[in-house]
């Protein structure tokens, strides 16, 4: 019989392999078609649609992503891989919780097309301008914002120095390490900006519709030349990356008496 941490297990691997069918398109989509990466997150989710069998993919793709968001939840408010609750530990569970958001947007933009074959333009913007218009929805954002920048700076570092490979079967390929280093780096660009977005509309009055989601944030930089191609290209290989994952990522067992994981590594 299957048990609750097994099922977890499984919903968590069918989000690392969404979050590869996501991330590879967006790379191959901004290094050939300016077109659609011009029209952000939504032009990944058209791209997918063009793929055989698209519907049975996009309704994967709504499972995994939340699934992954669920993870990330998780990791924020149950600390299930047990980063602990110093500074640093806070850090890592704050930028997961920013993980977490970005990736149910991303679960919810997959059933609108999945459900509809469209989405509703400006989500991620519509969304902002309802928190600008509550007390302190500034500064929510403004947070929000810092959440992001916290994500990319251990993006950044997971990339550096590899920290990744401590929770990554031995059985991985060897490019592994490659692919990682690689595909963070190039996240940590894109979260960056997203956060940027957040902050400059929290705490800067720029507006919600600055807003920035994942494919809105590497289209805002095709104009920079070589650190889009880069960028674009870092991306497609996080997704390959994210492929690796779904086969090899050690998930933690939820421990029923402490909530802290004994990883099978």
């Amino acid at each position: 019989m299957v048990d609750k941490s097994e099922k977890f297990g499984w919903l968590v691997r069918l989000g690392y392999f969404s979050r590869a069918i996501l991330y590879v398109v967006l790379g191959l989509i901004a290094l050939t078609s300016a077109g659609r990466i011009s029209q952000g997150t939504n032009g990944i989710f058209q791209a997918v649609e063009d793929i055989p069998a698209a519907t049975a993919i996009l309704w994967l793709m709504t499972l995994g992503l939340f699934g992954y968001a669920l993870f990330r939840f998780a990791s924020t408010f149950f600390d299930i891989e047990n980063n602990g609750s110093d500074k640093k530990g806070w850090a890592k569970r704050i930028g997961h919780a920013g993980s977490g958001i970005g990736h149910l947007a991303l679960a919810y933009t997959a059933y609108q097309f999945a459900n509809s074959g469209s989405a509703s333009g400006g989500g991620a913007q519509a969304a902002a301008a309802g928190v600008l218009s509550v007390e302190f929805g500034g500064v929510v954002l403004g947070l929000l914002g810092i959440a992001f920048f916290a994500t990319a700076f251990f993006q950044a570092k997971k990339g550096f120095v590899g920290e990744f490979m401590h929770r990554i079967s031995s059985d991985a390929p060897q490019a592994t390490r490659w692919l990682g280093g690689f595909g963070y780096s190039a996240r940590a660009v894109v979260y960056a900006v997203i956060g940027w977005s957040l902050f400059k509309a929290g705490f800067m009055s720029s507006g919600a519709e600055q807003v920035k989601t994942l494919g809105d944030a590497l289209a805002s930089l095709a104009g920079e030349g070589m650190i889009f191609s880069v960028t674009a290209i870092g991306l497609l290989v996080f997704g390959l990356f994210s492929l690796v994952l779904a086969r090899y990522r050690v998930i933690p067992d939820l421990d029923s008496d402490e909530g802290i994981p004994s990883f099978r590594a």
